[in-house]
């Protein structure tokens, strides 16, 4: 599904990624790991066309399609999204009324209003989310915990093919954690064709979403890939013994 090569990257004249290597299958879920400042972010960015960022060489394929050239709202109608590190508001309209508009410019085949609703509901009720989100702002006066559900509301609403998840654990307690992983888990197991890219700090939450590859990343390149054992064994030792 992605195919990433010899990817380089830089920002203000500041090289970030350096040969980035991946390749991630449909229905895998493969976690990225690193320190602080080991490019992590910035591959996502990347990813999905952010204009602050320059690439310098290597590519991005996504099911079979050149994307370097793509603006990010053309990359996301292909089937990619980025679910924020630190989620935006957005005053003004409301979650309905956004994510209705996001599903019909992807071109999805159209459904019914009560058909979007009733999904809607349902995600709301498995997010263990209060319904009247919905008719408000989207993320508008939301805590960060509640804008970290409602970042993954709105990936499982649109039903991307590529879902990336940008430290989707920061800020969330261990309830929030358990729900946001059970339901990105119900996500991929409910579509074969759908993968996922977690990229993370922290082993905690593979401890509710077991990643089938984990990748190491330092200084800008994957430096190591492995089971979810190897996790494990980041926890315990660090970074620096990977």
């Amino acid at each position: 599904m992605l195919t990433i090569y010899n990817l380089h990257a830089k920002i203000e004249g500041r090289d970030i990624l350096q040969g980035v290597n991946l390749v991630v299958p449909p229905g895998e879920i493969h976690a990225i790991m690193g320190p602080n400042g080991s490019g992590k972010s910035t591959l996502a960015h990347v990813l999905f066309g952010h204009p602050s960022y320059q690439v310098t060489d290597g590519t991005i394929t996504f099911n079979g399609t050149d994307v370097q050239k793509m603006k990010p709202d053309a990359r996301a109608r292909l089937g990619m999204f980025l679910a924020f590190q630190r989620p935006v508001e957005v005053p003004g309209i409301t979650a309905a009324h956004l994510l209705r508009a996001a599903s019909q410019a992807k071109g999805d085949t159209p459904t019914s209003l009560k058909e979007f609703e009733d999904g809607l509901d349902a995600a709301f009720d498995r997010l263990h989310l209060d319904r009247a989100f919905a008719t408000r702002s989207f993320n508008e006066g939301f805590s960060g915990g509640e804008r970290k559900k409602m970042e993954v509301l709105a990936a499982v609403t649109l039903a991307p093919r590529l879902l990336v998840l940008d430290e989707l654990d920061s800020g969330l307690d261990i309830d929030a954690l358990r729900t946001v992983a059970e339901e990105v888990k119900r996500f991929v197991e409910e579509d074969a064709s759908r993968s996922v890219l977690l990229i993370t700090h922290y082993n905690r939450i593979l401890k509710y979403l077991t990643p089938d590859v984990v990748h190491i990343f330092q200084s800008g390149v994957i430096e190591r890939s492995g089971g979810a054992e190897l996790a494990e064994h980041i926890e315990e030792h660090g970074y620096a013994s990977a």
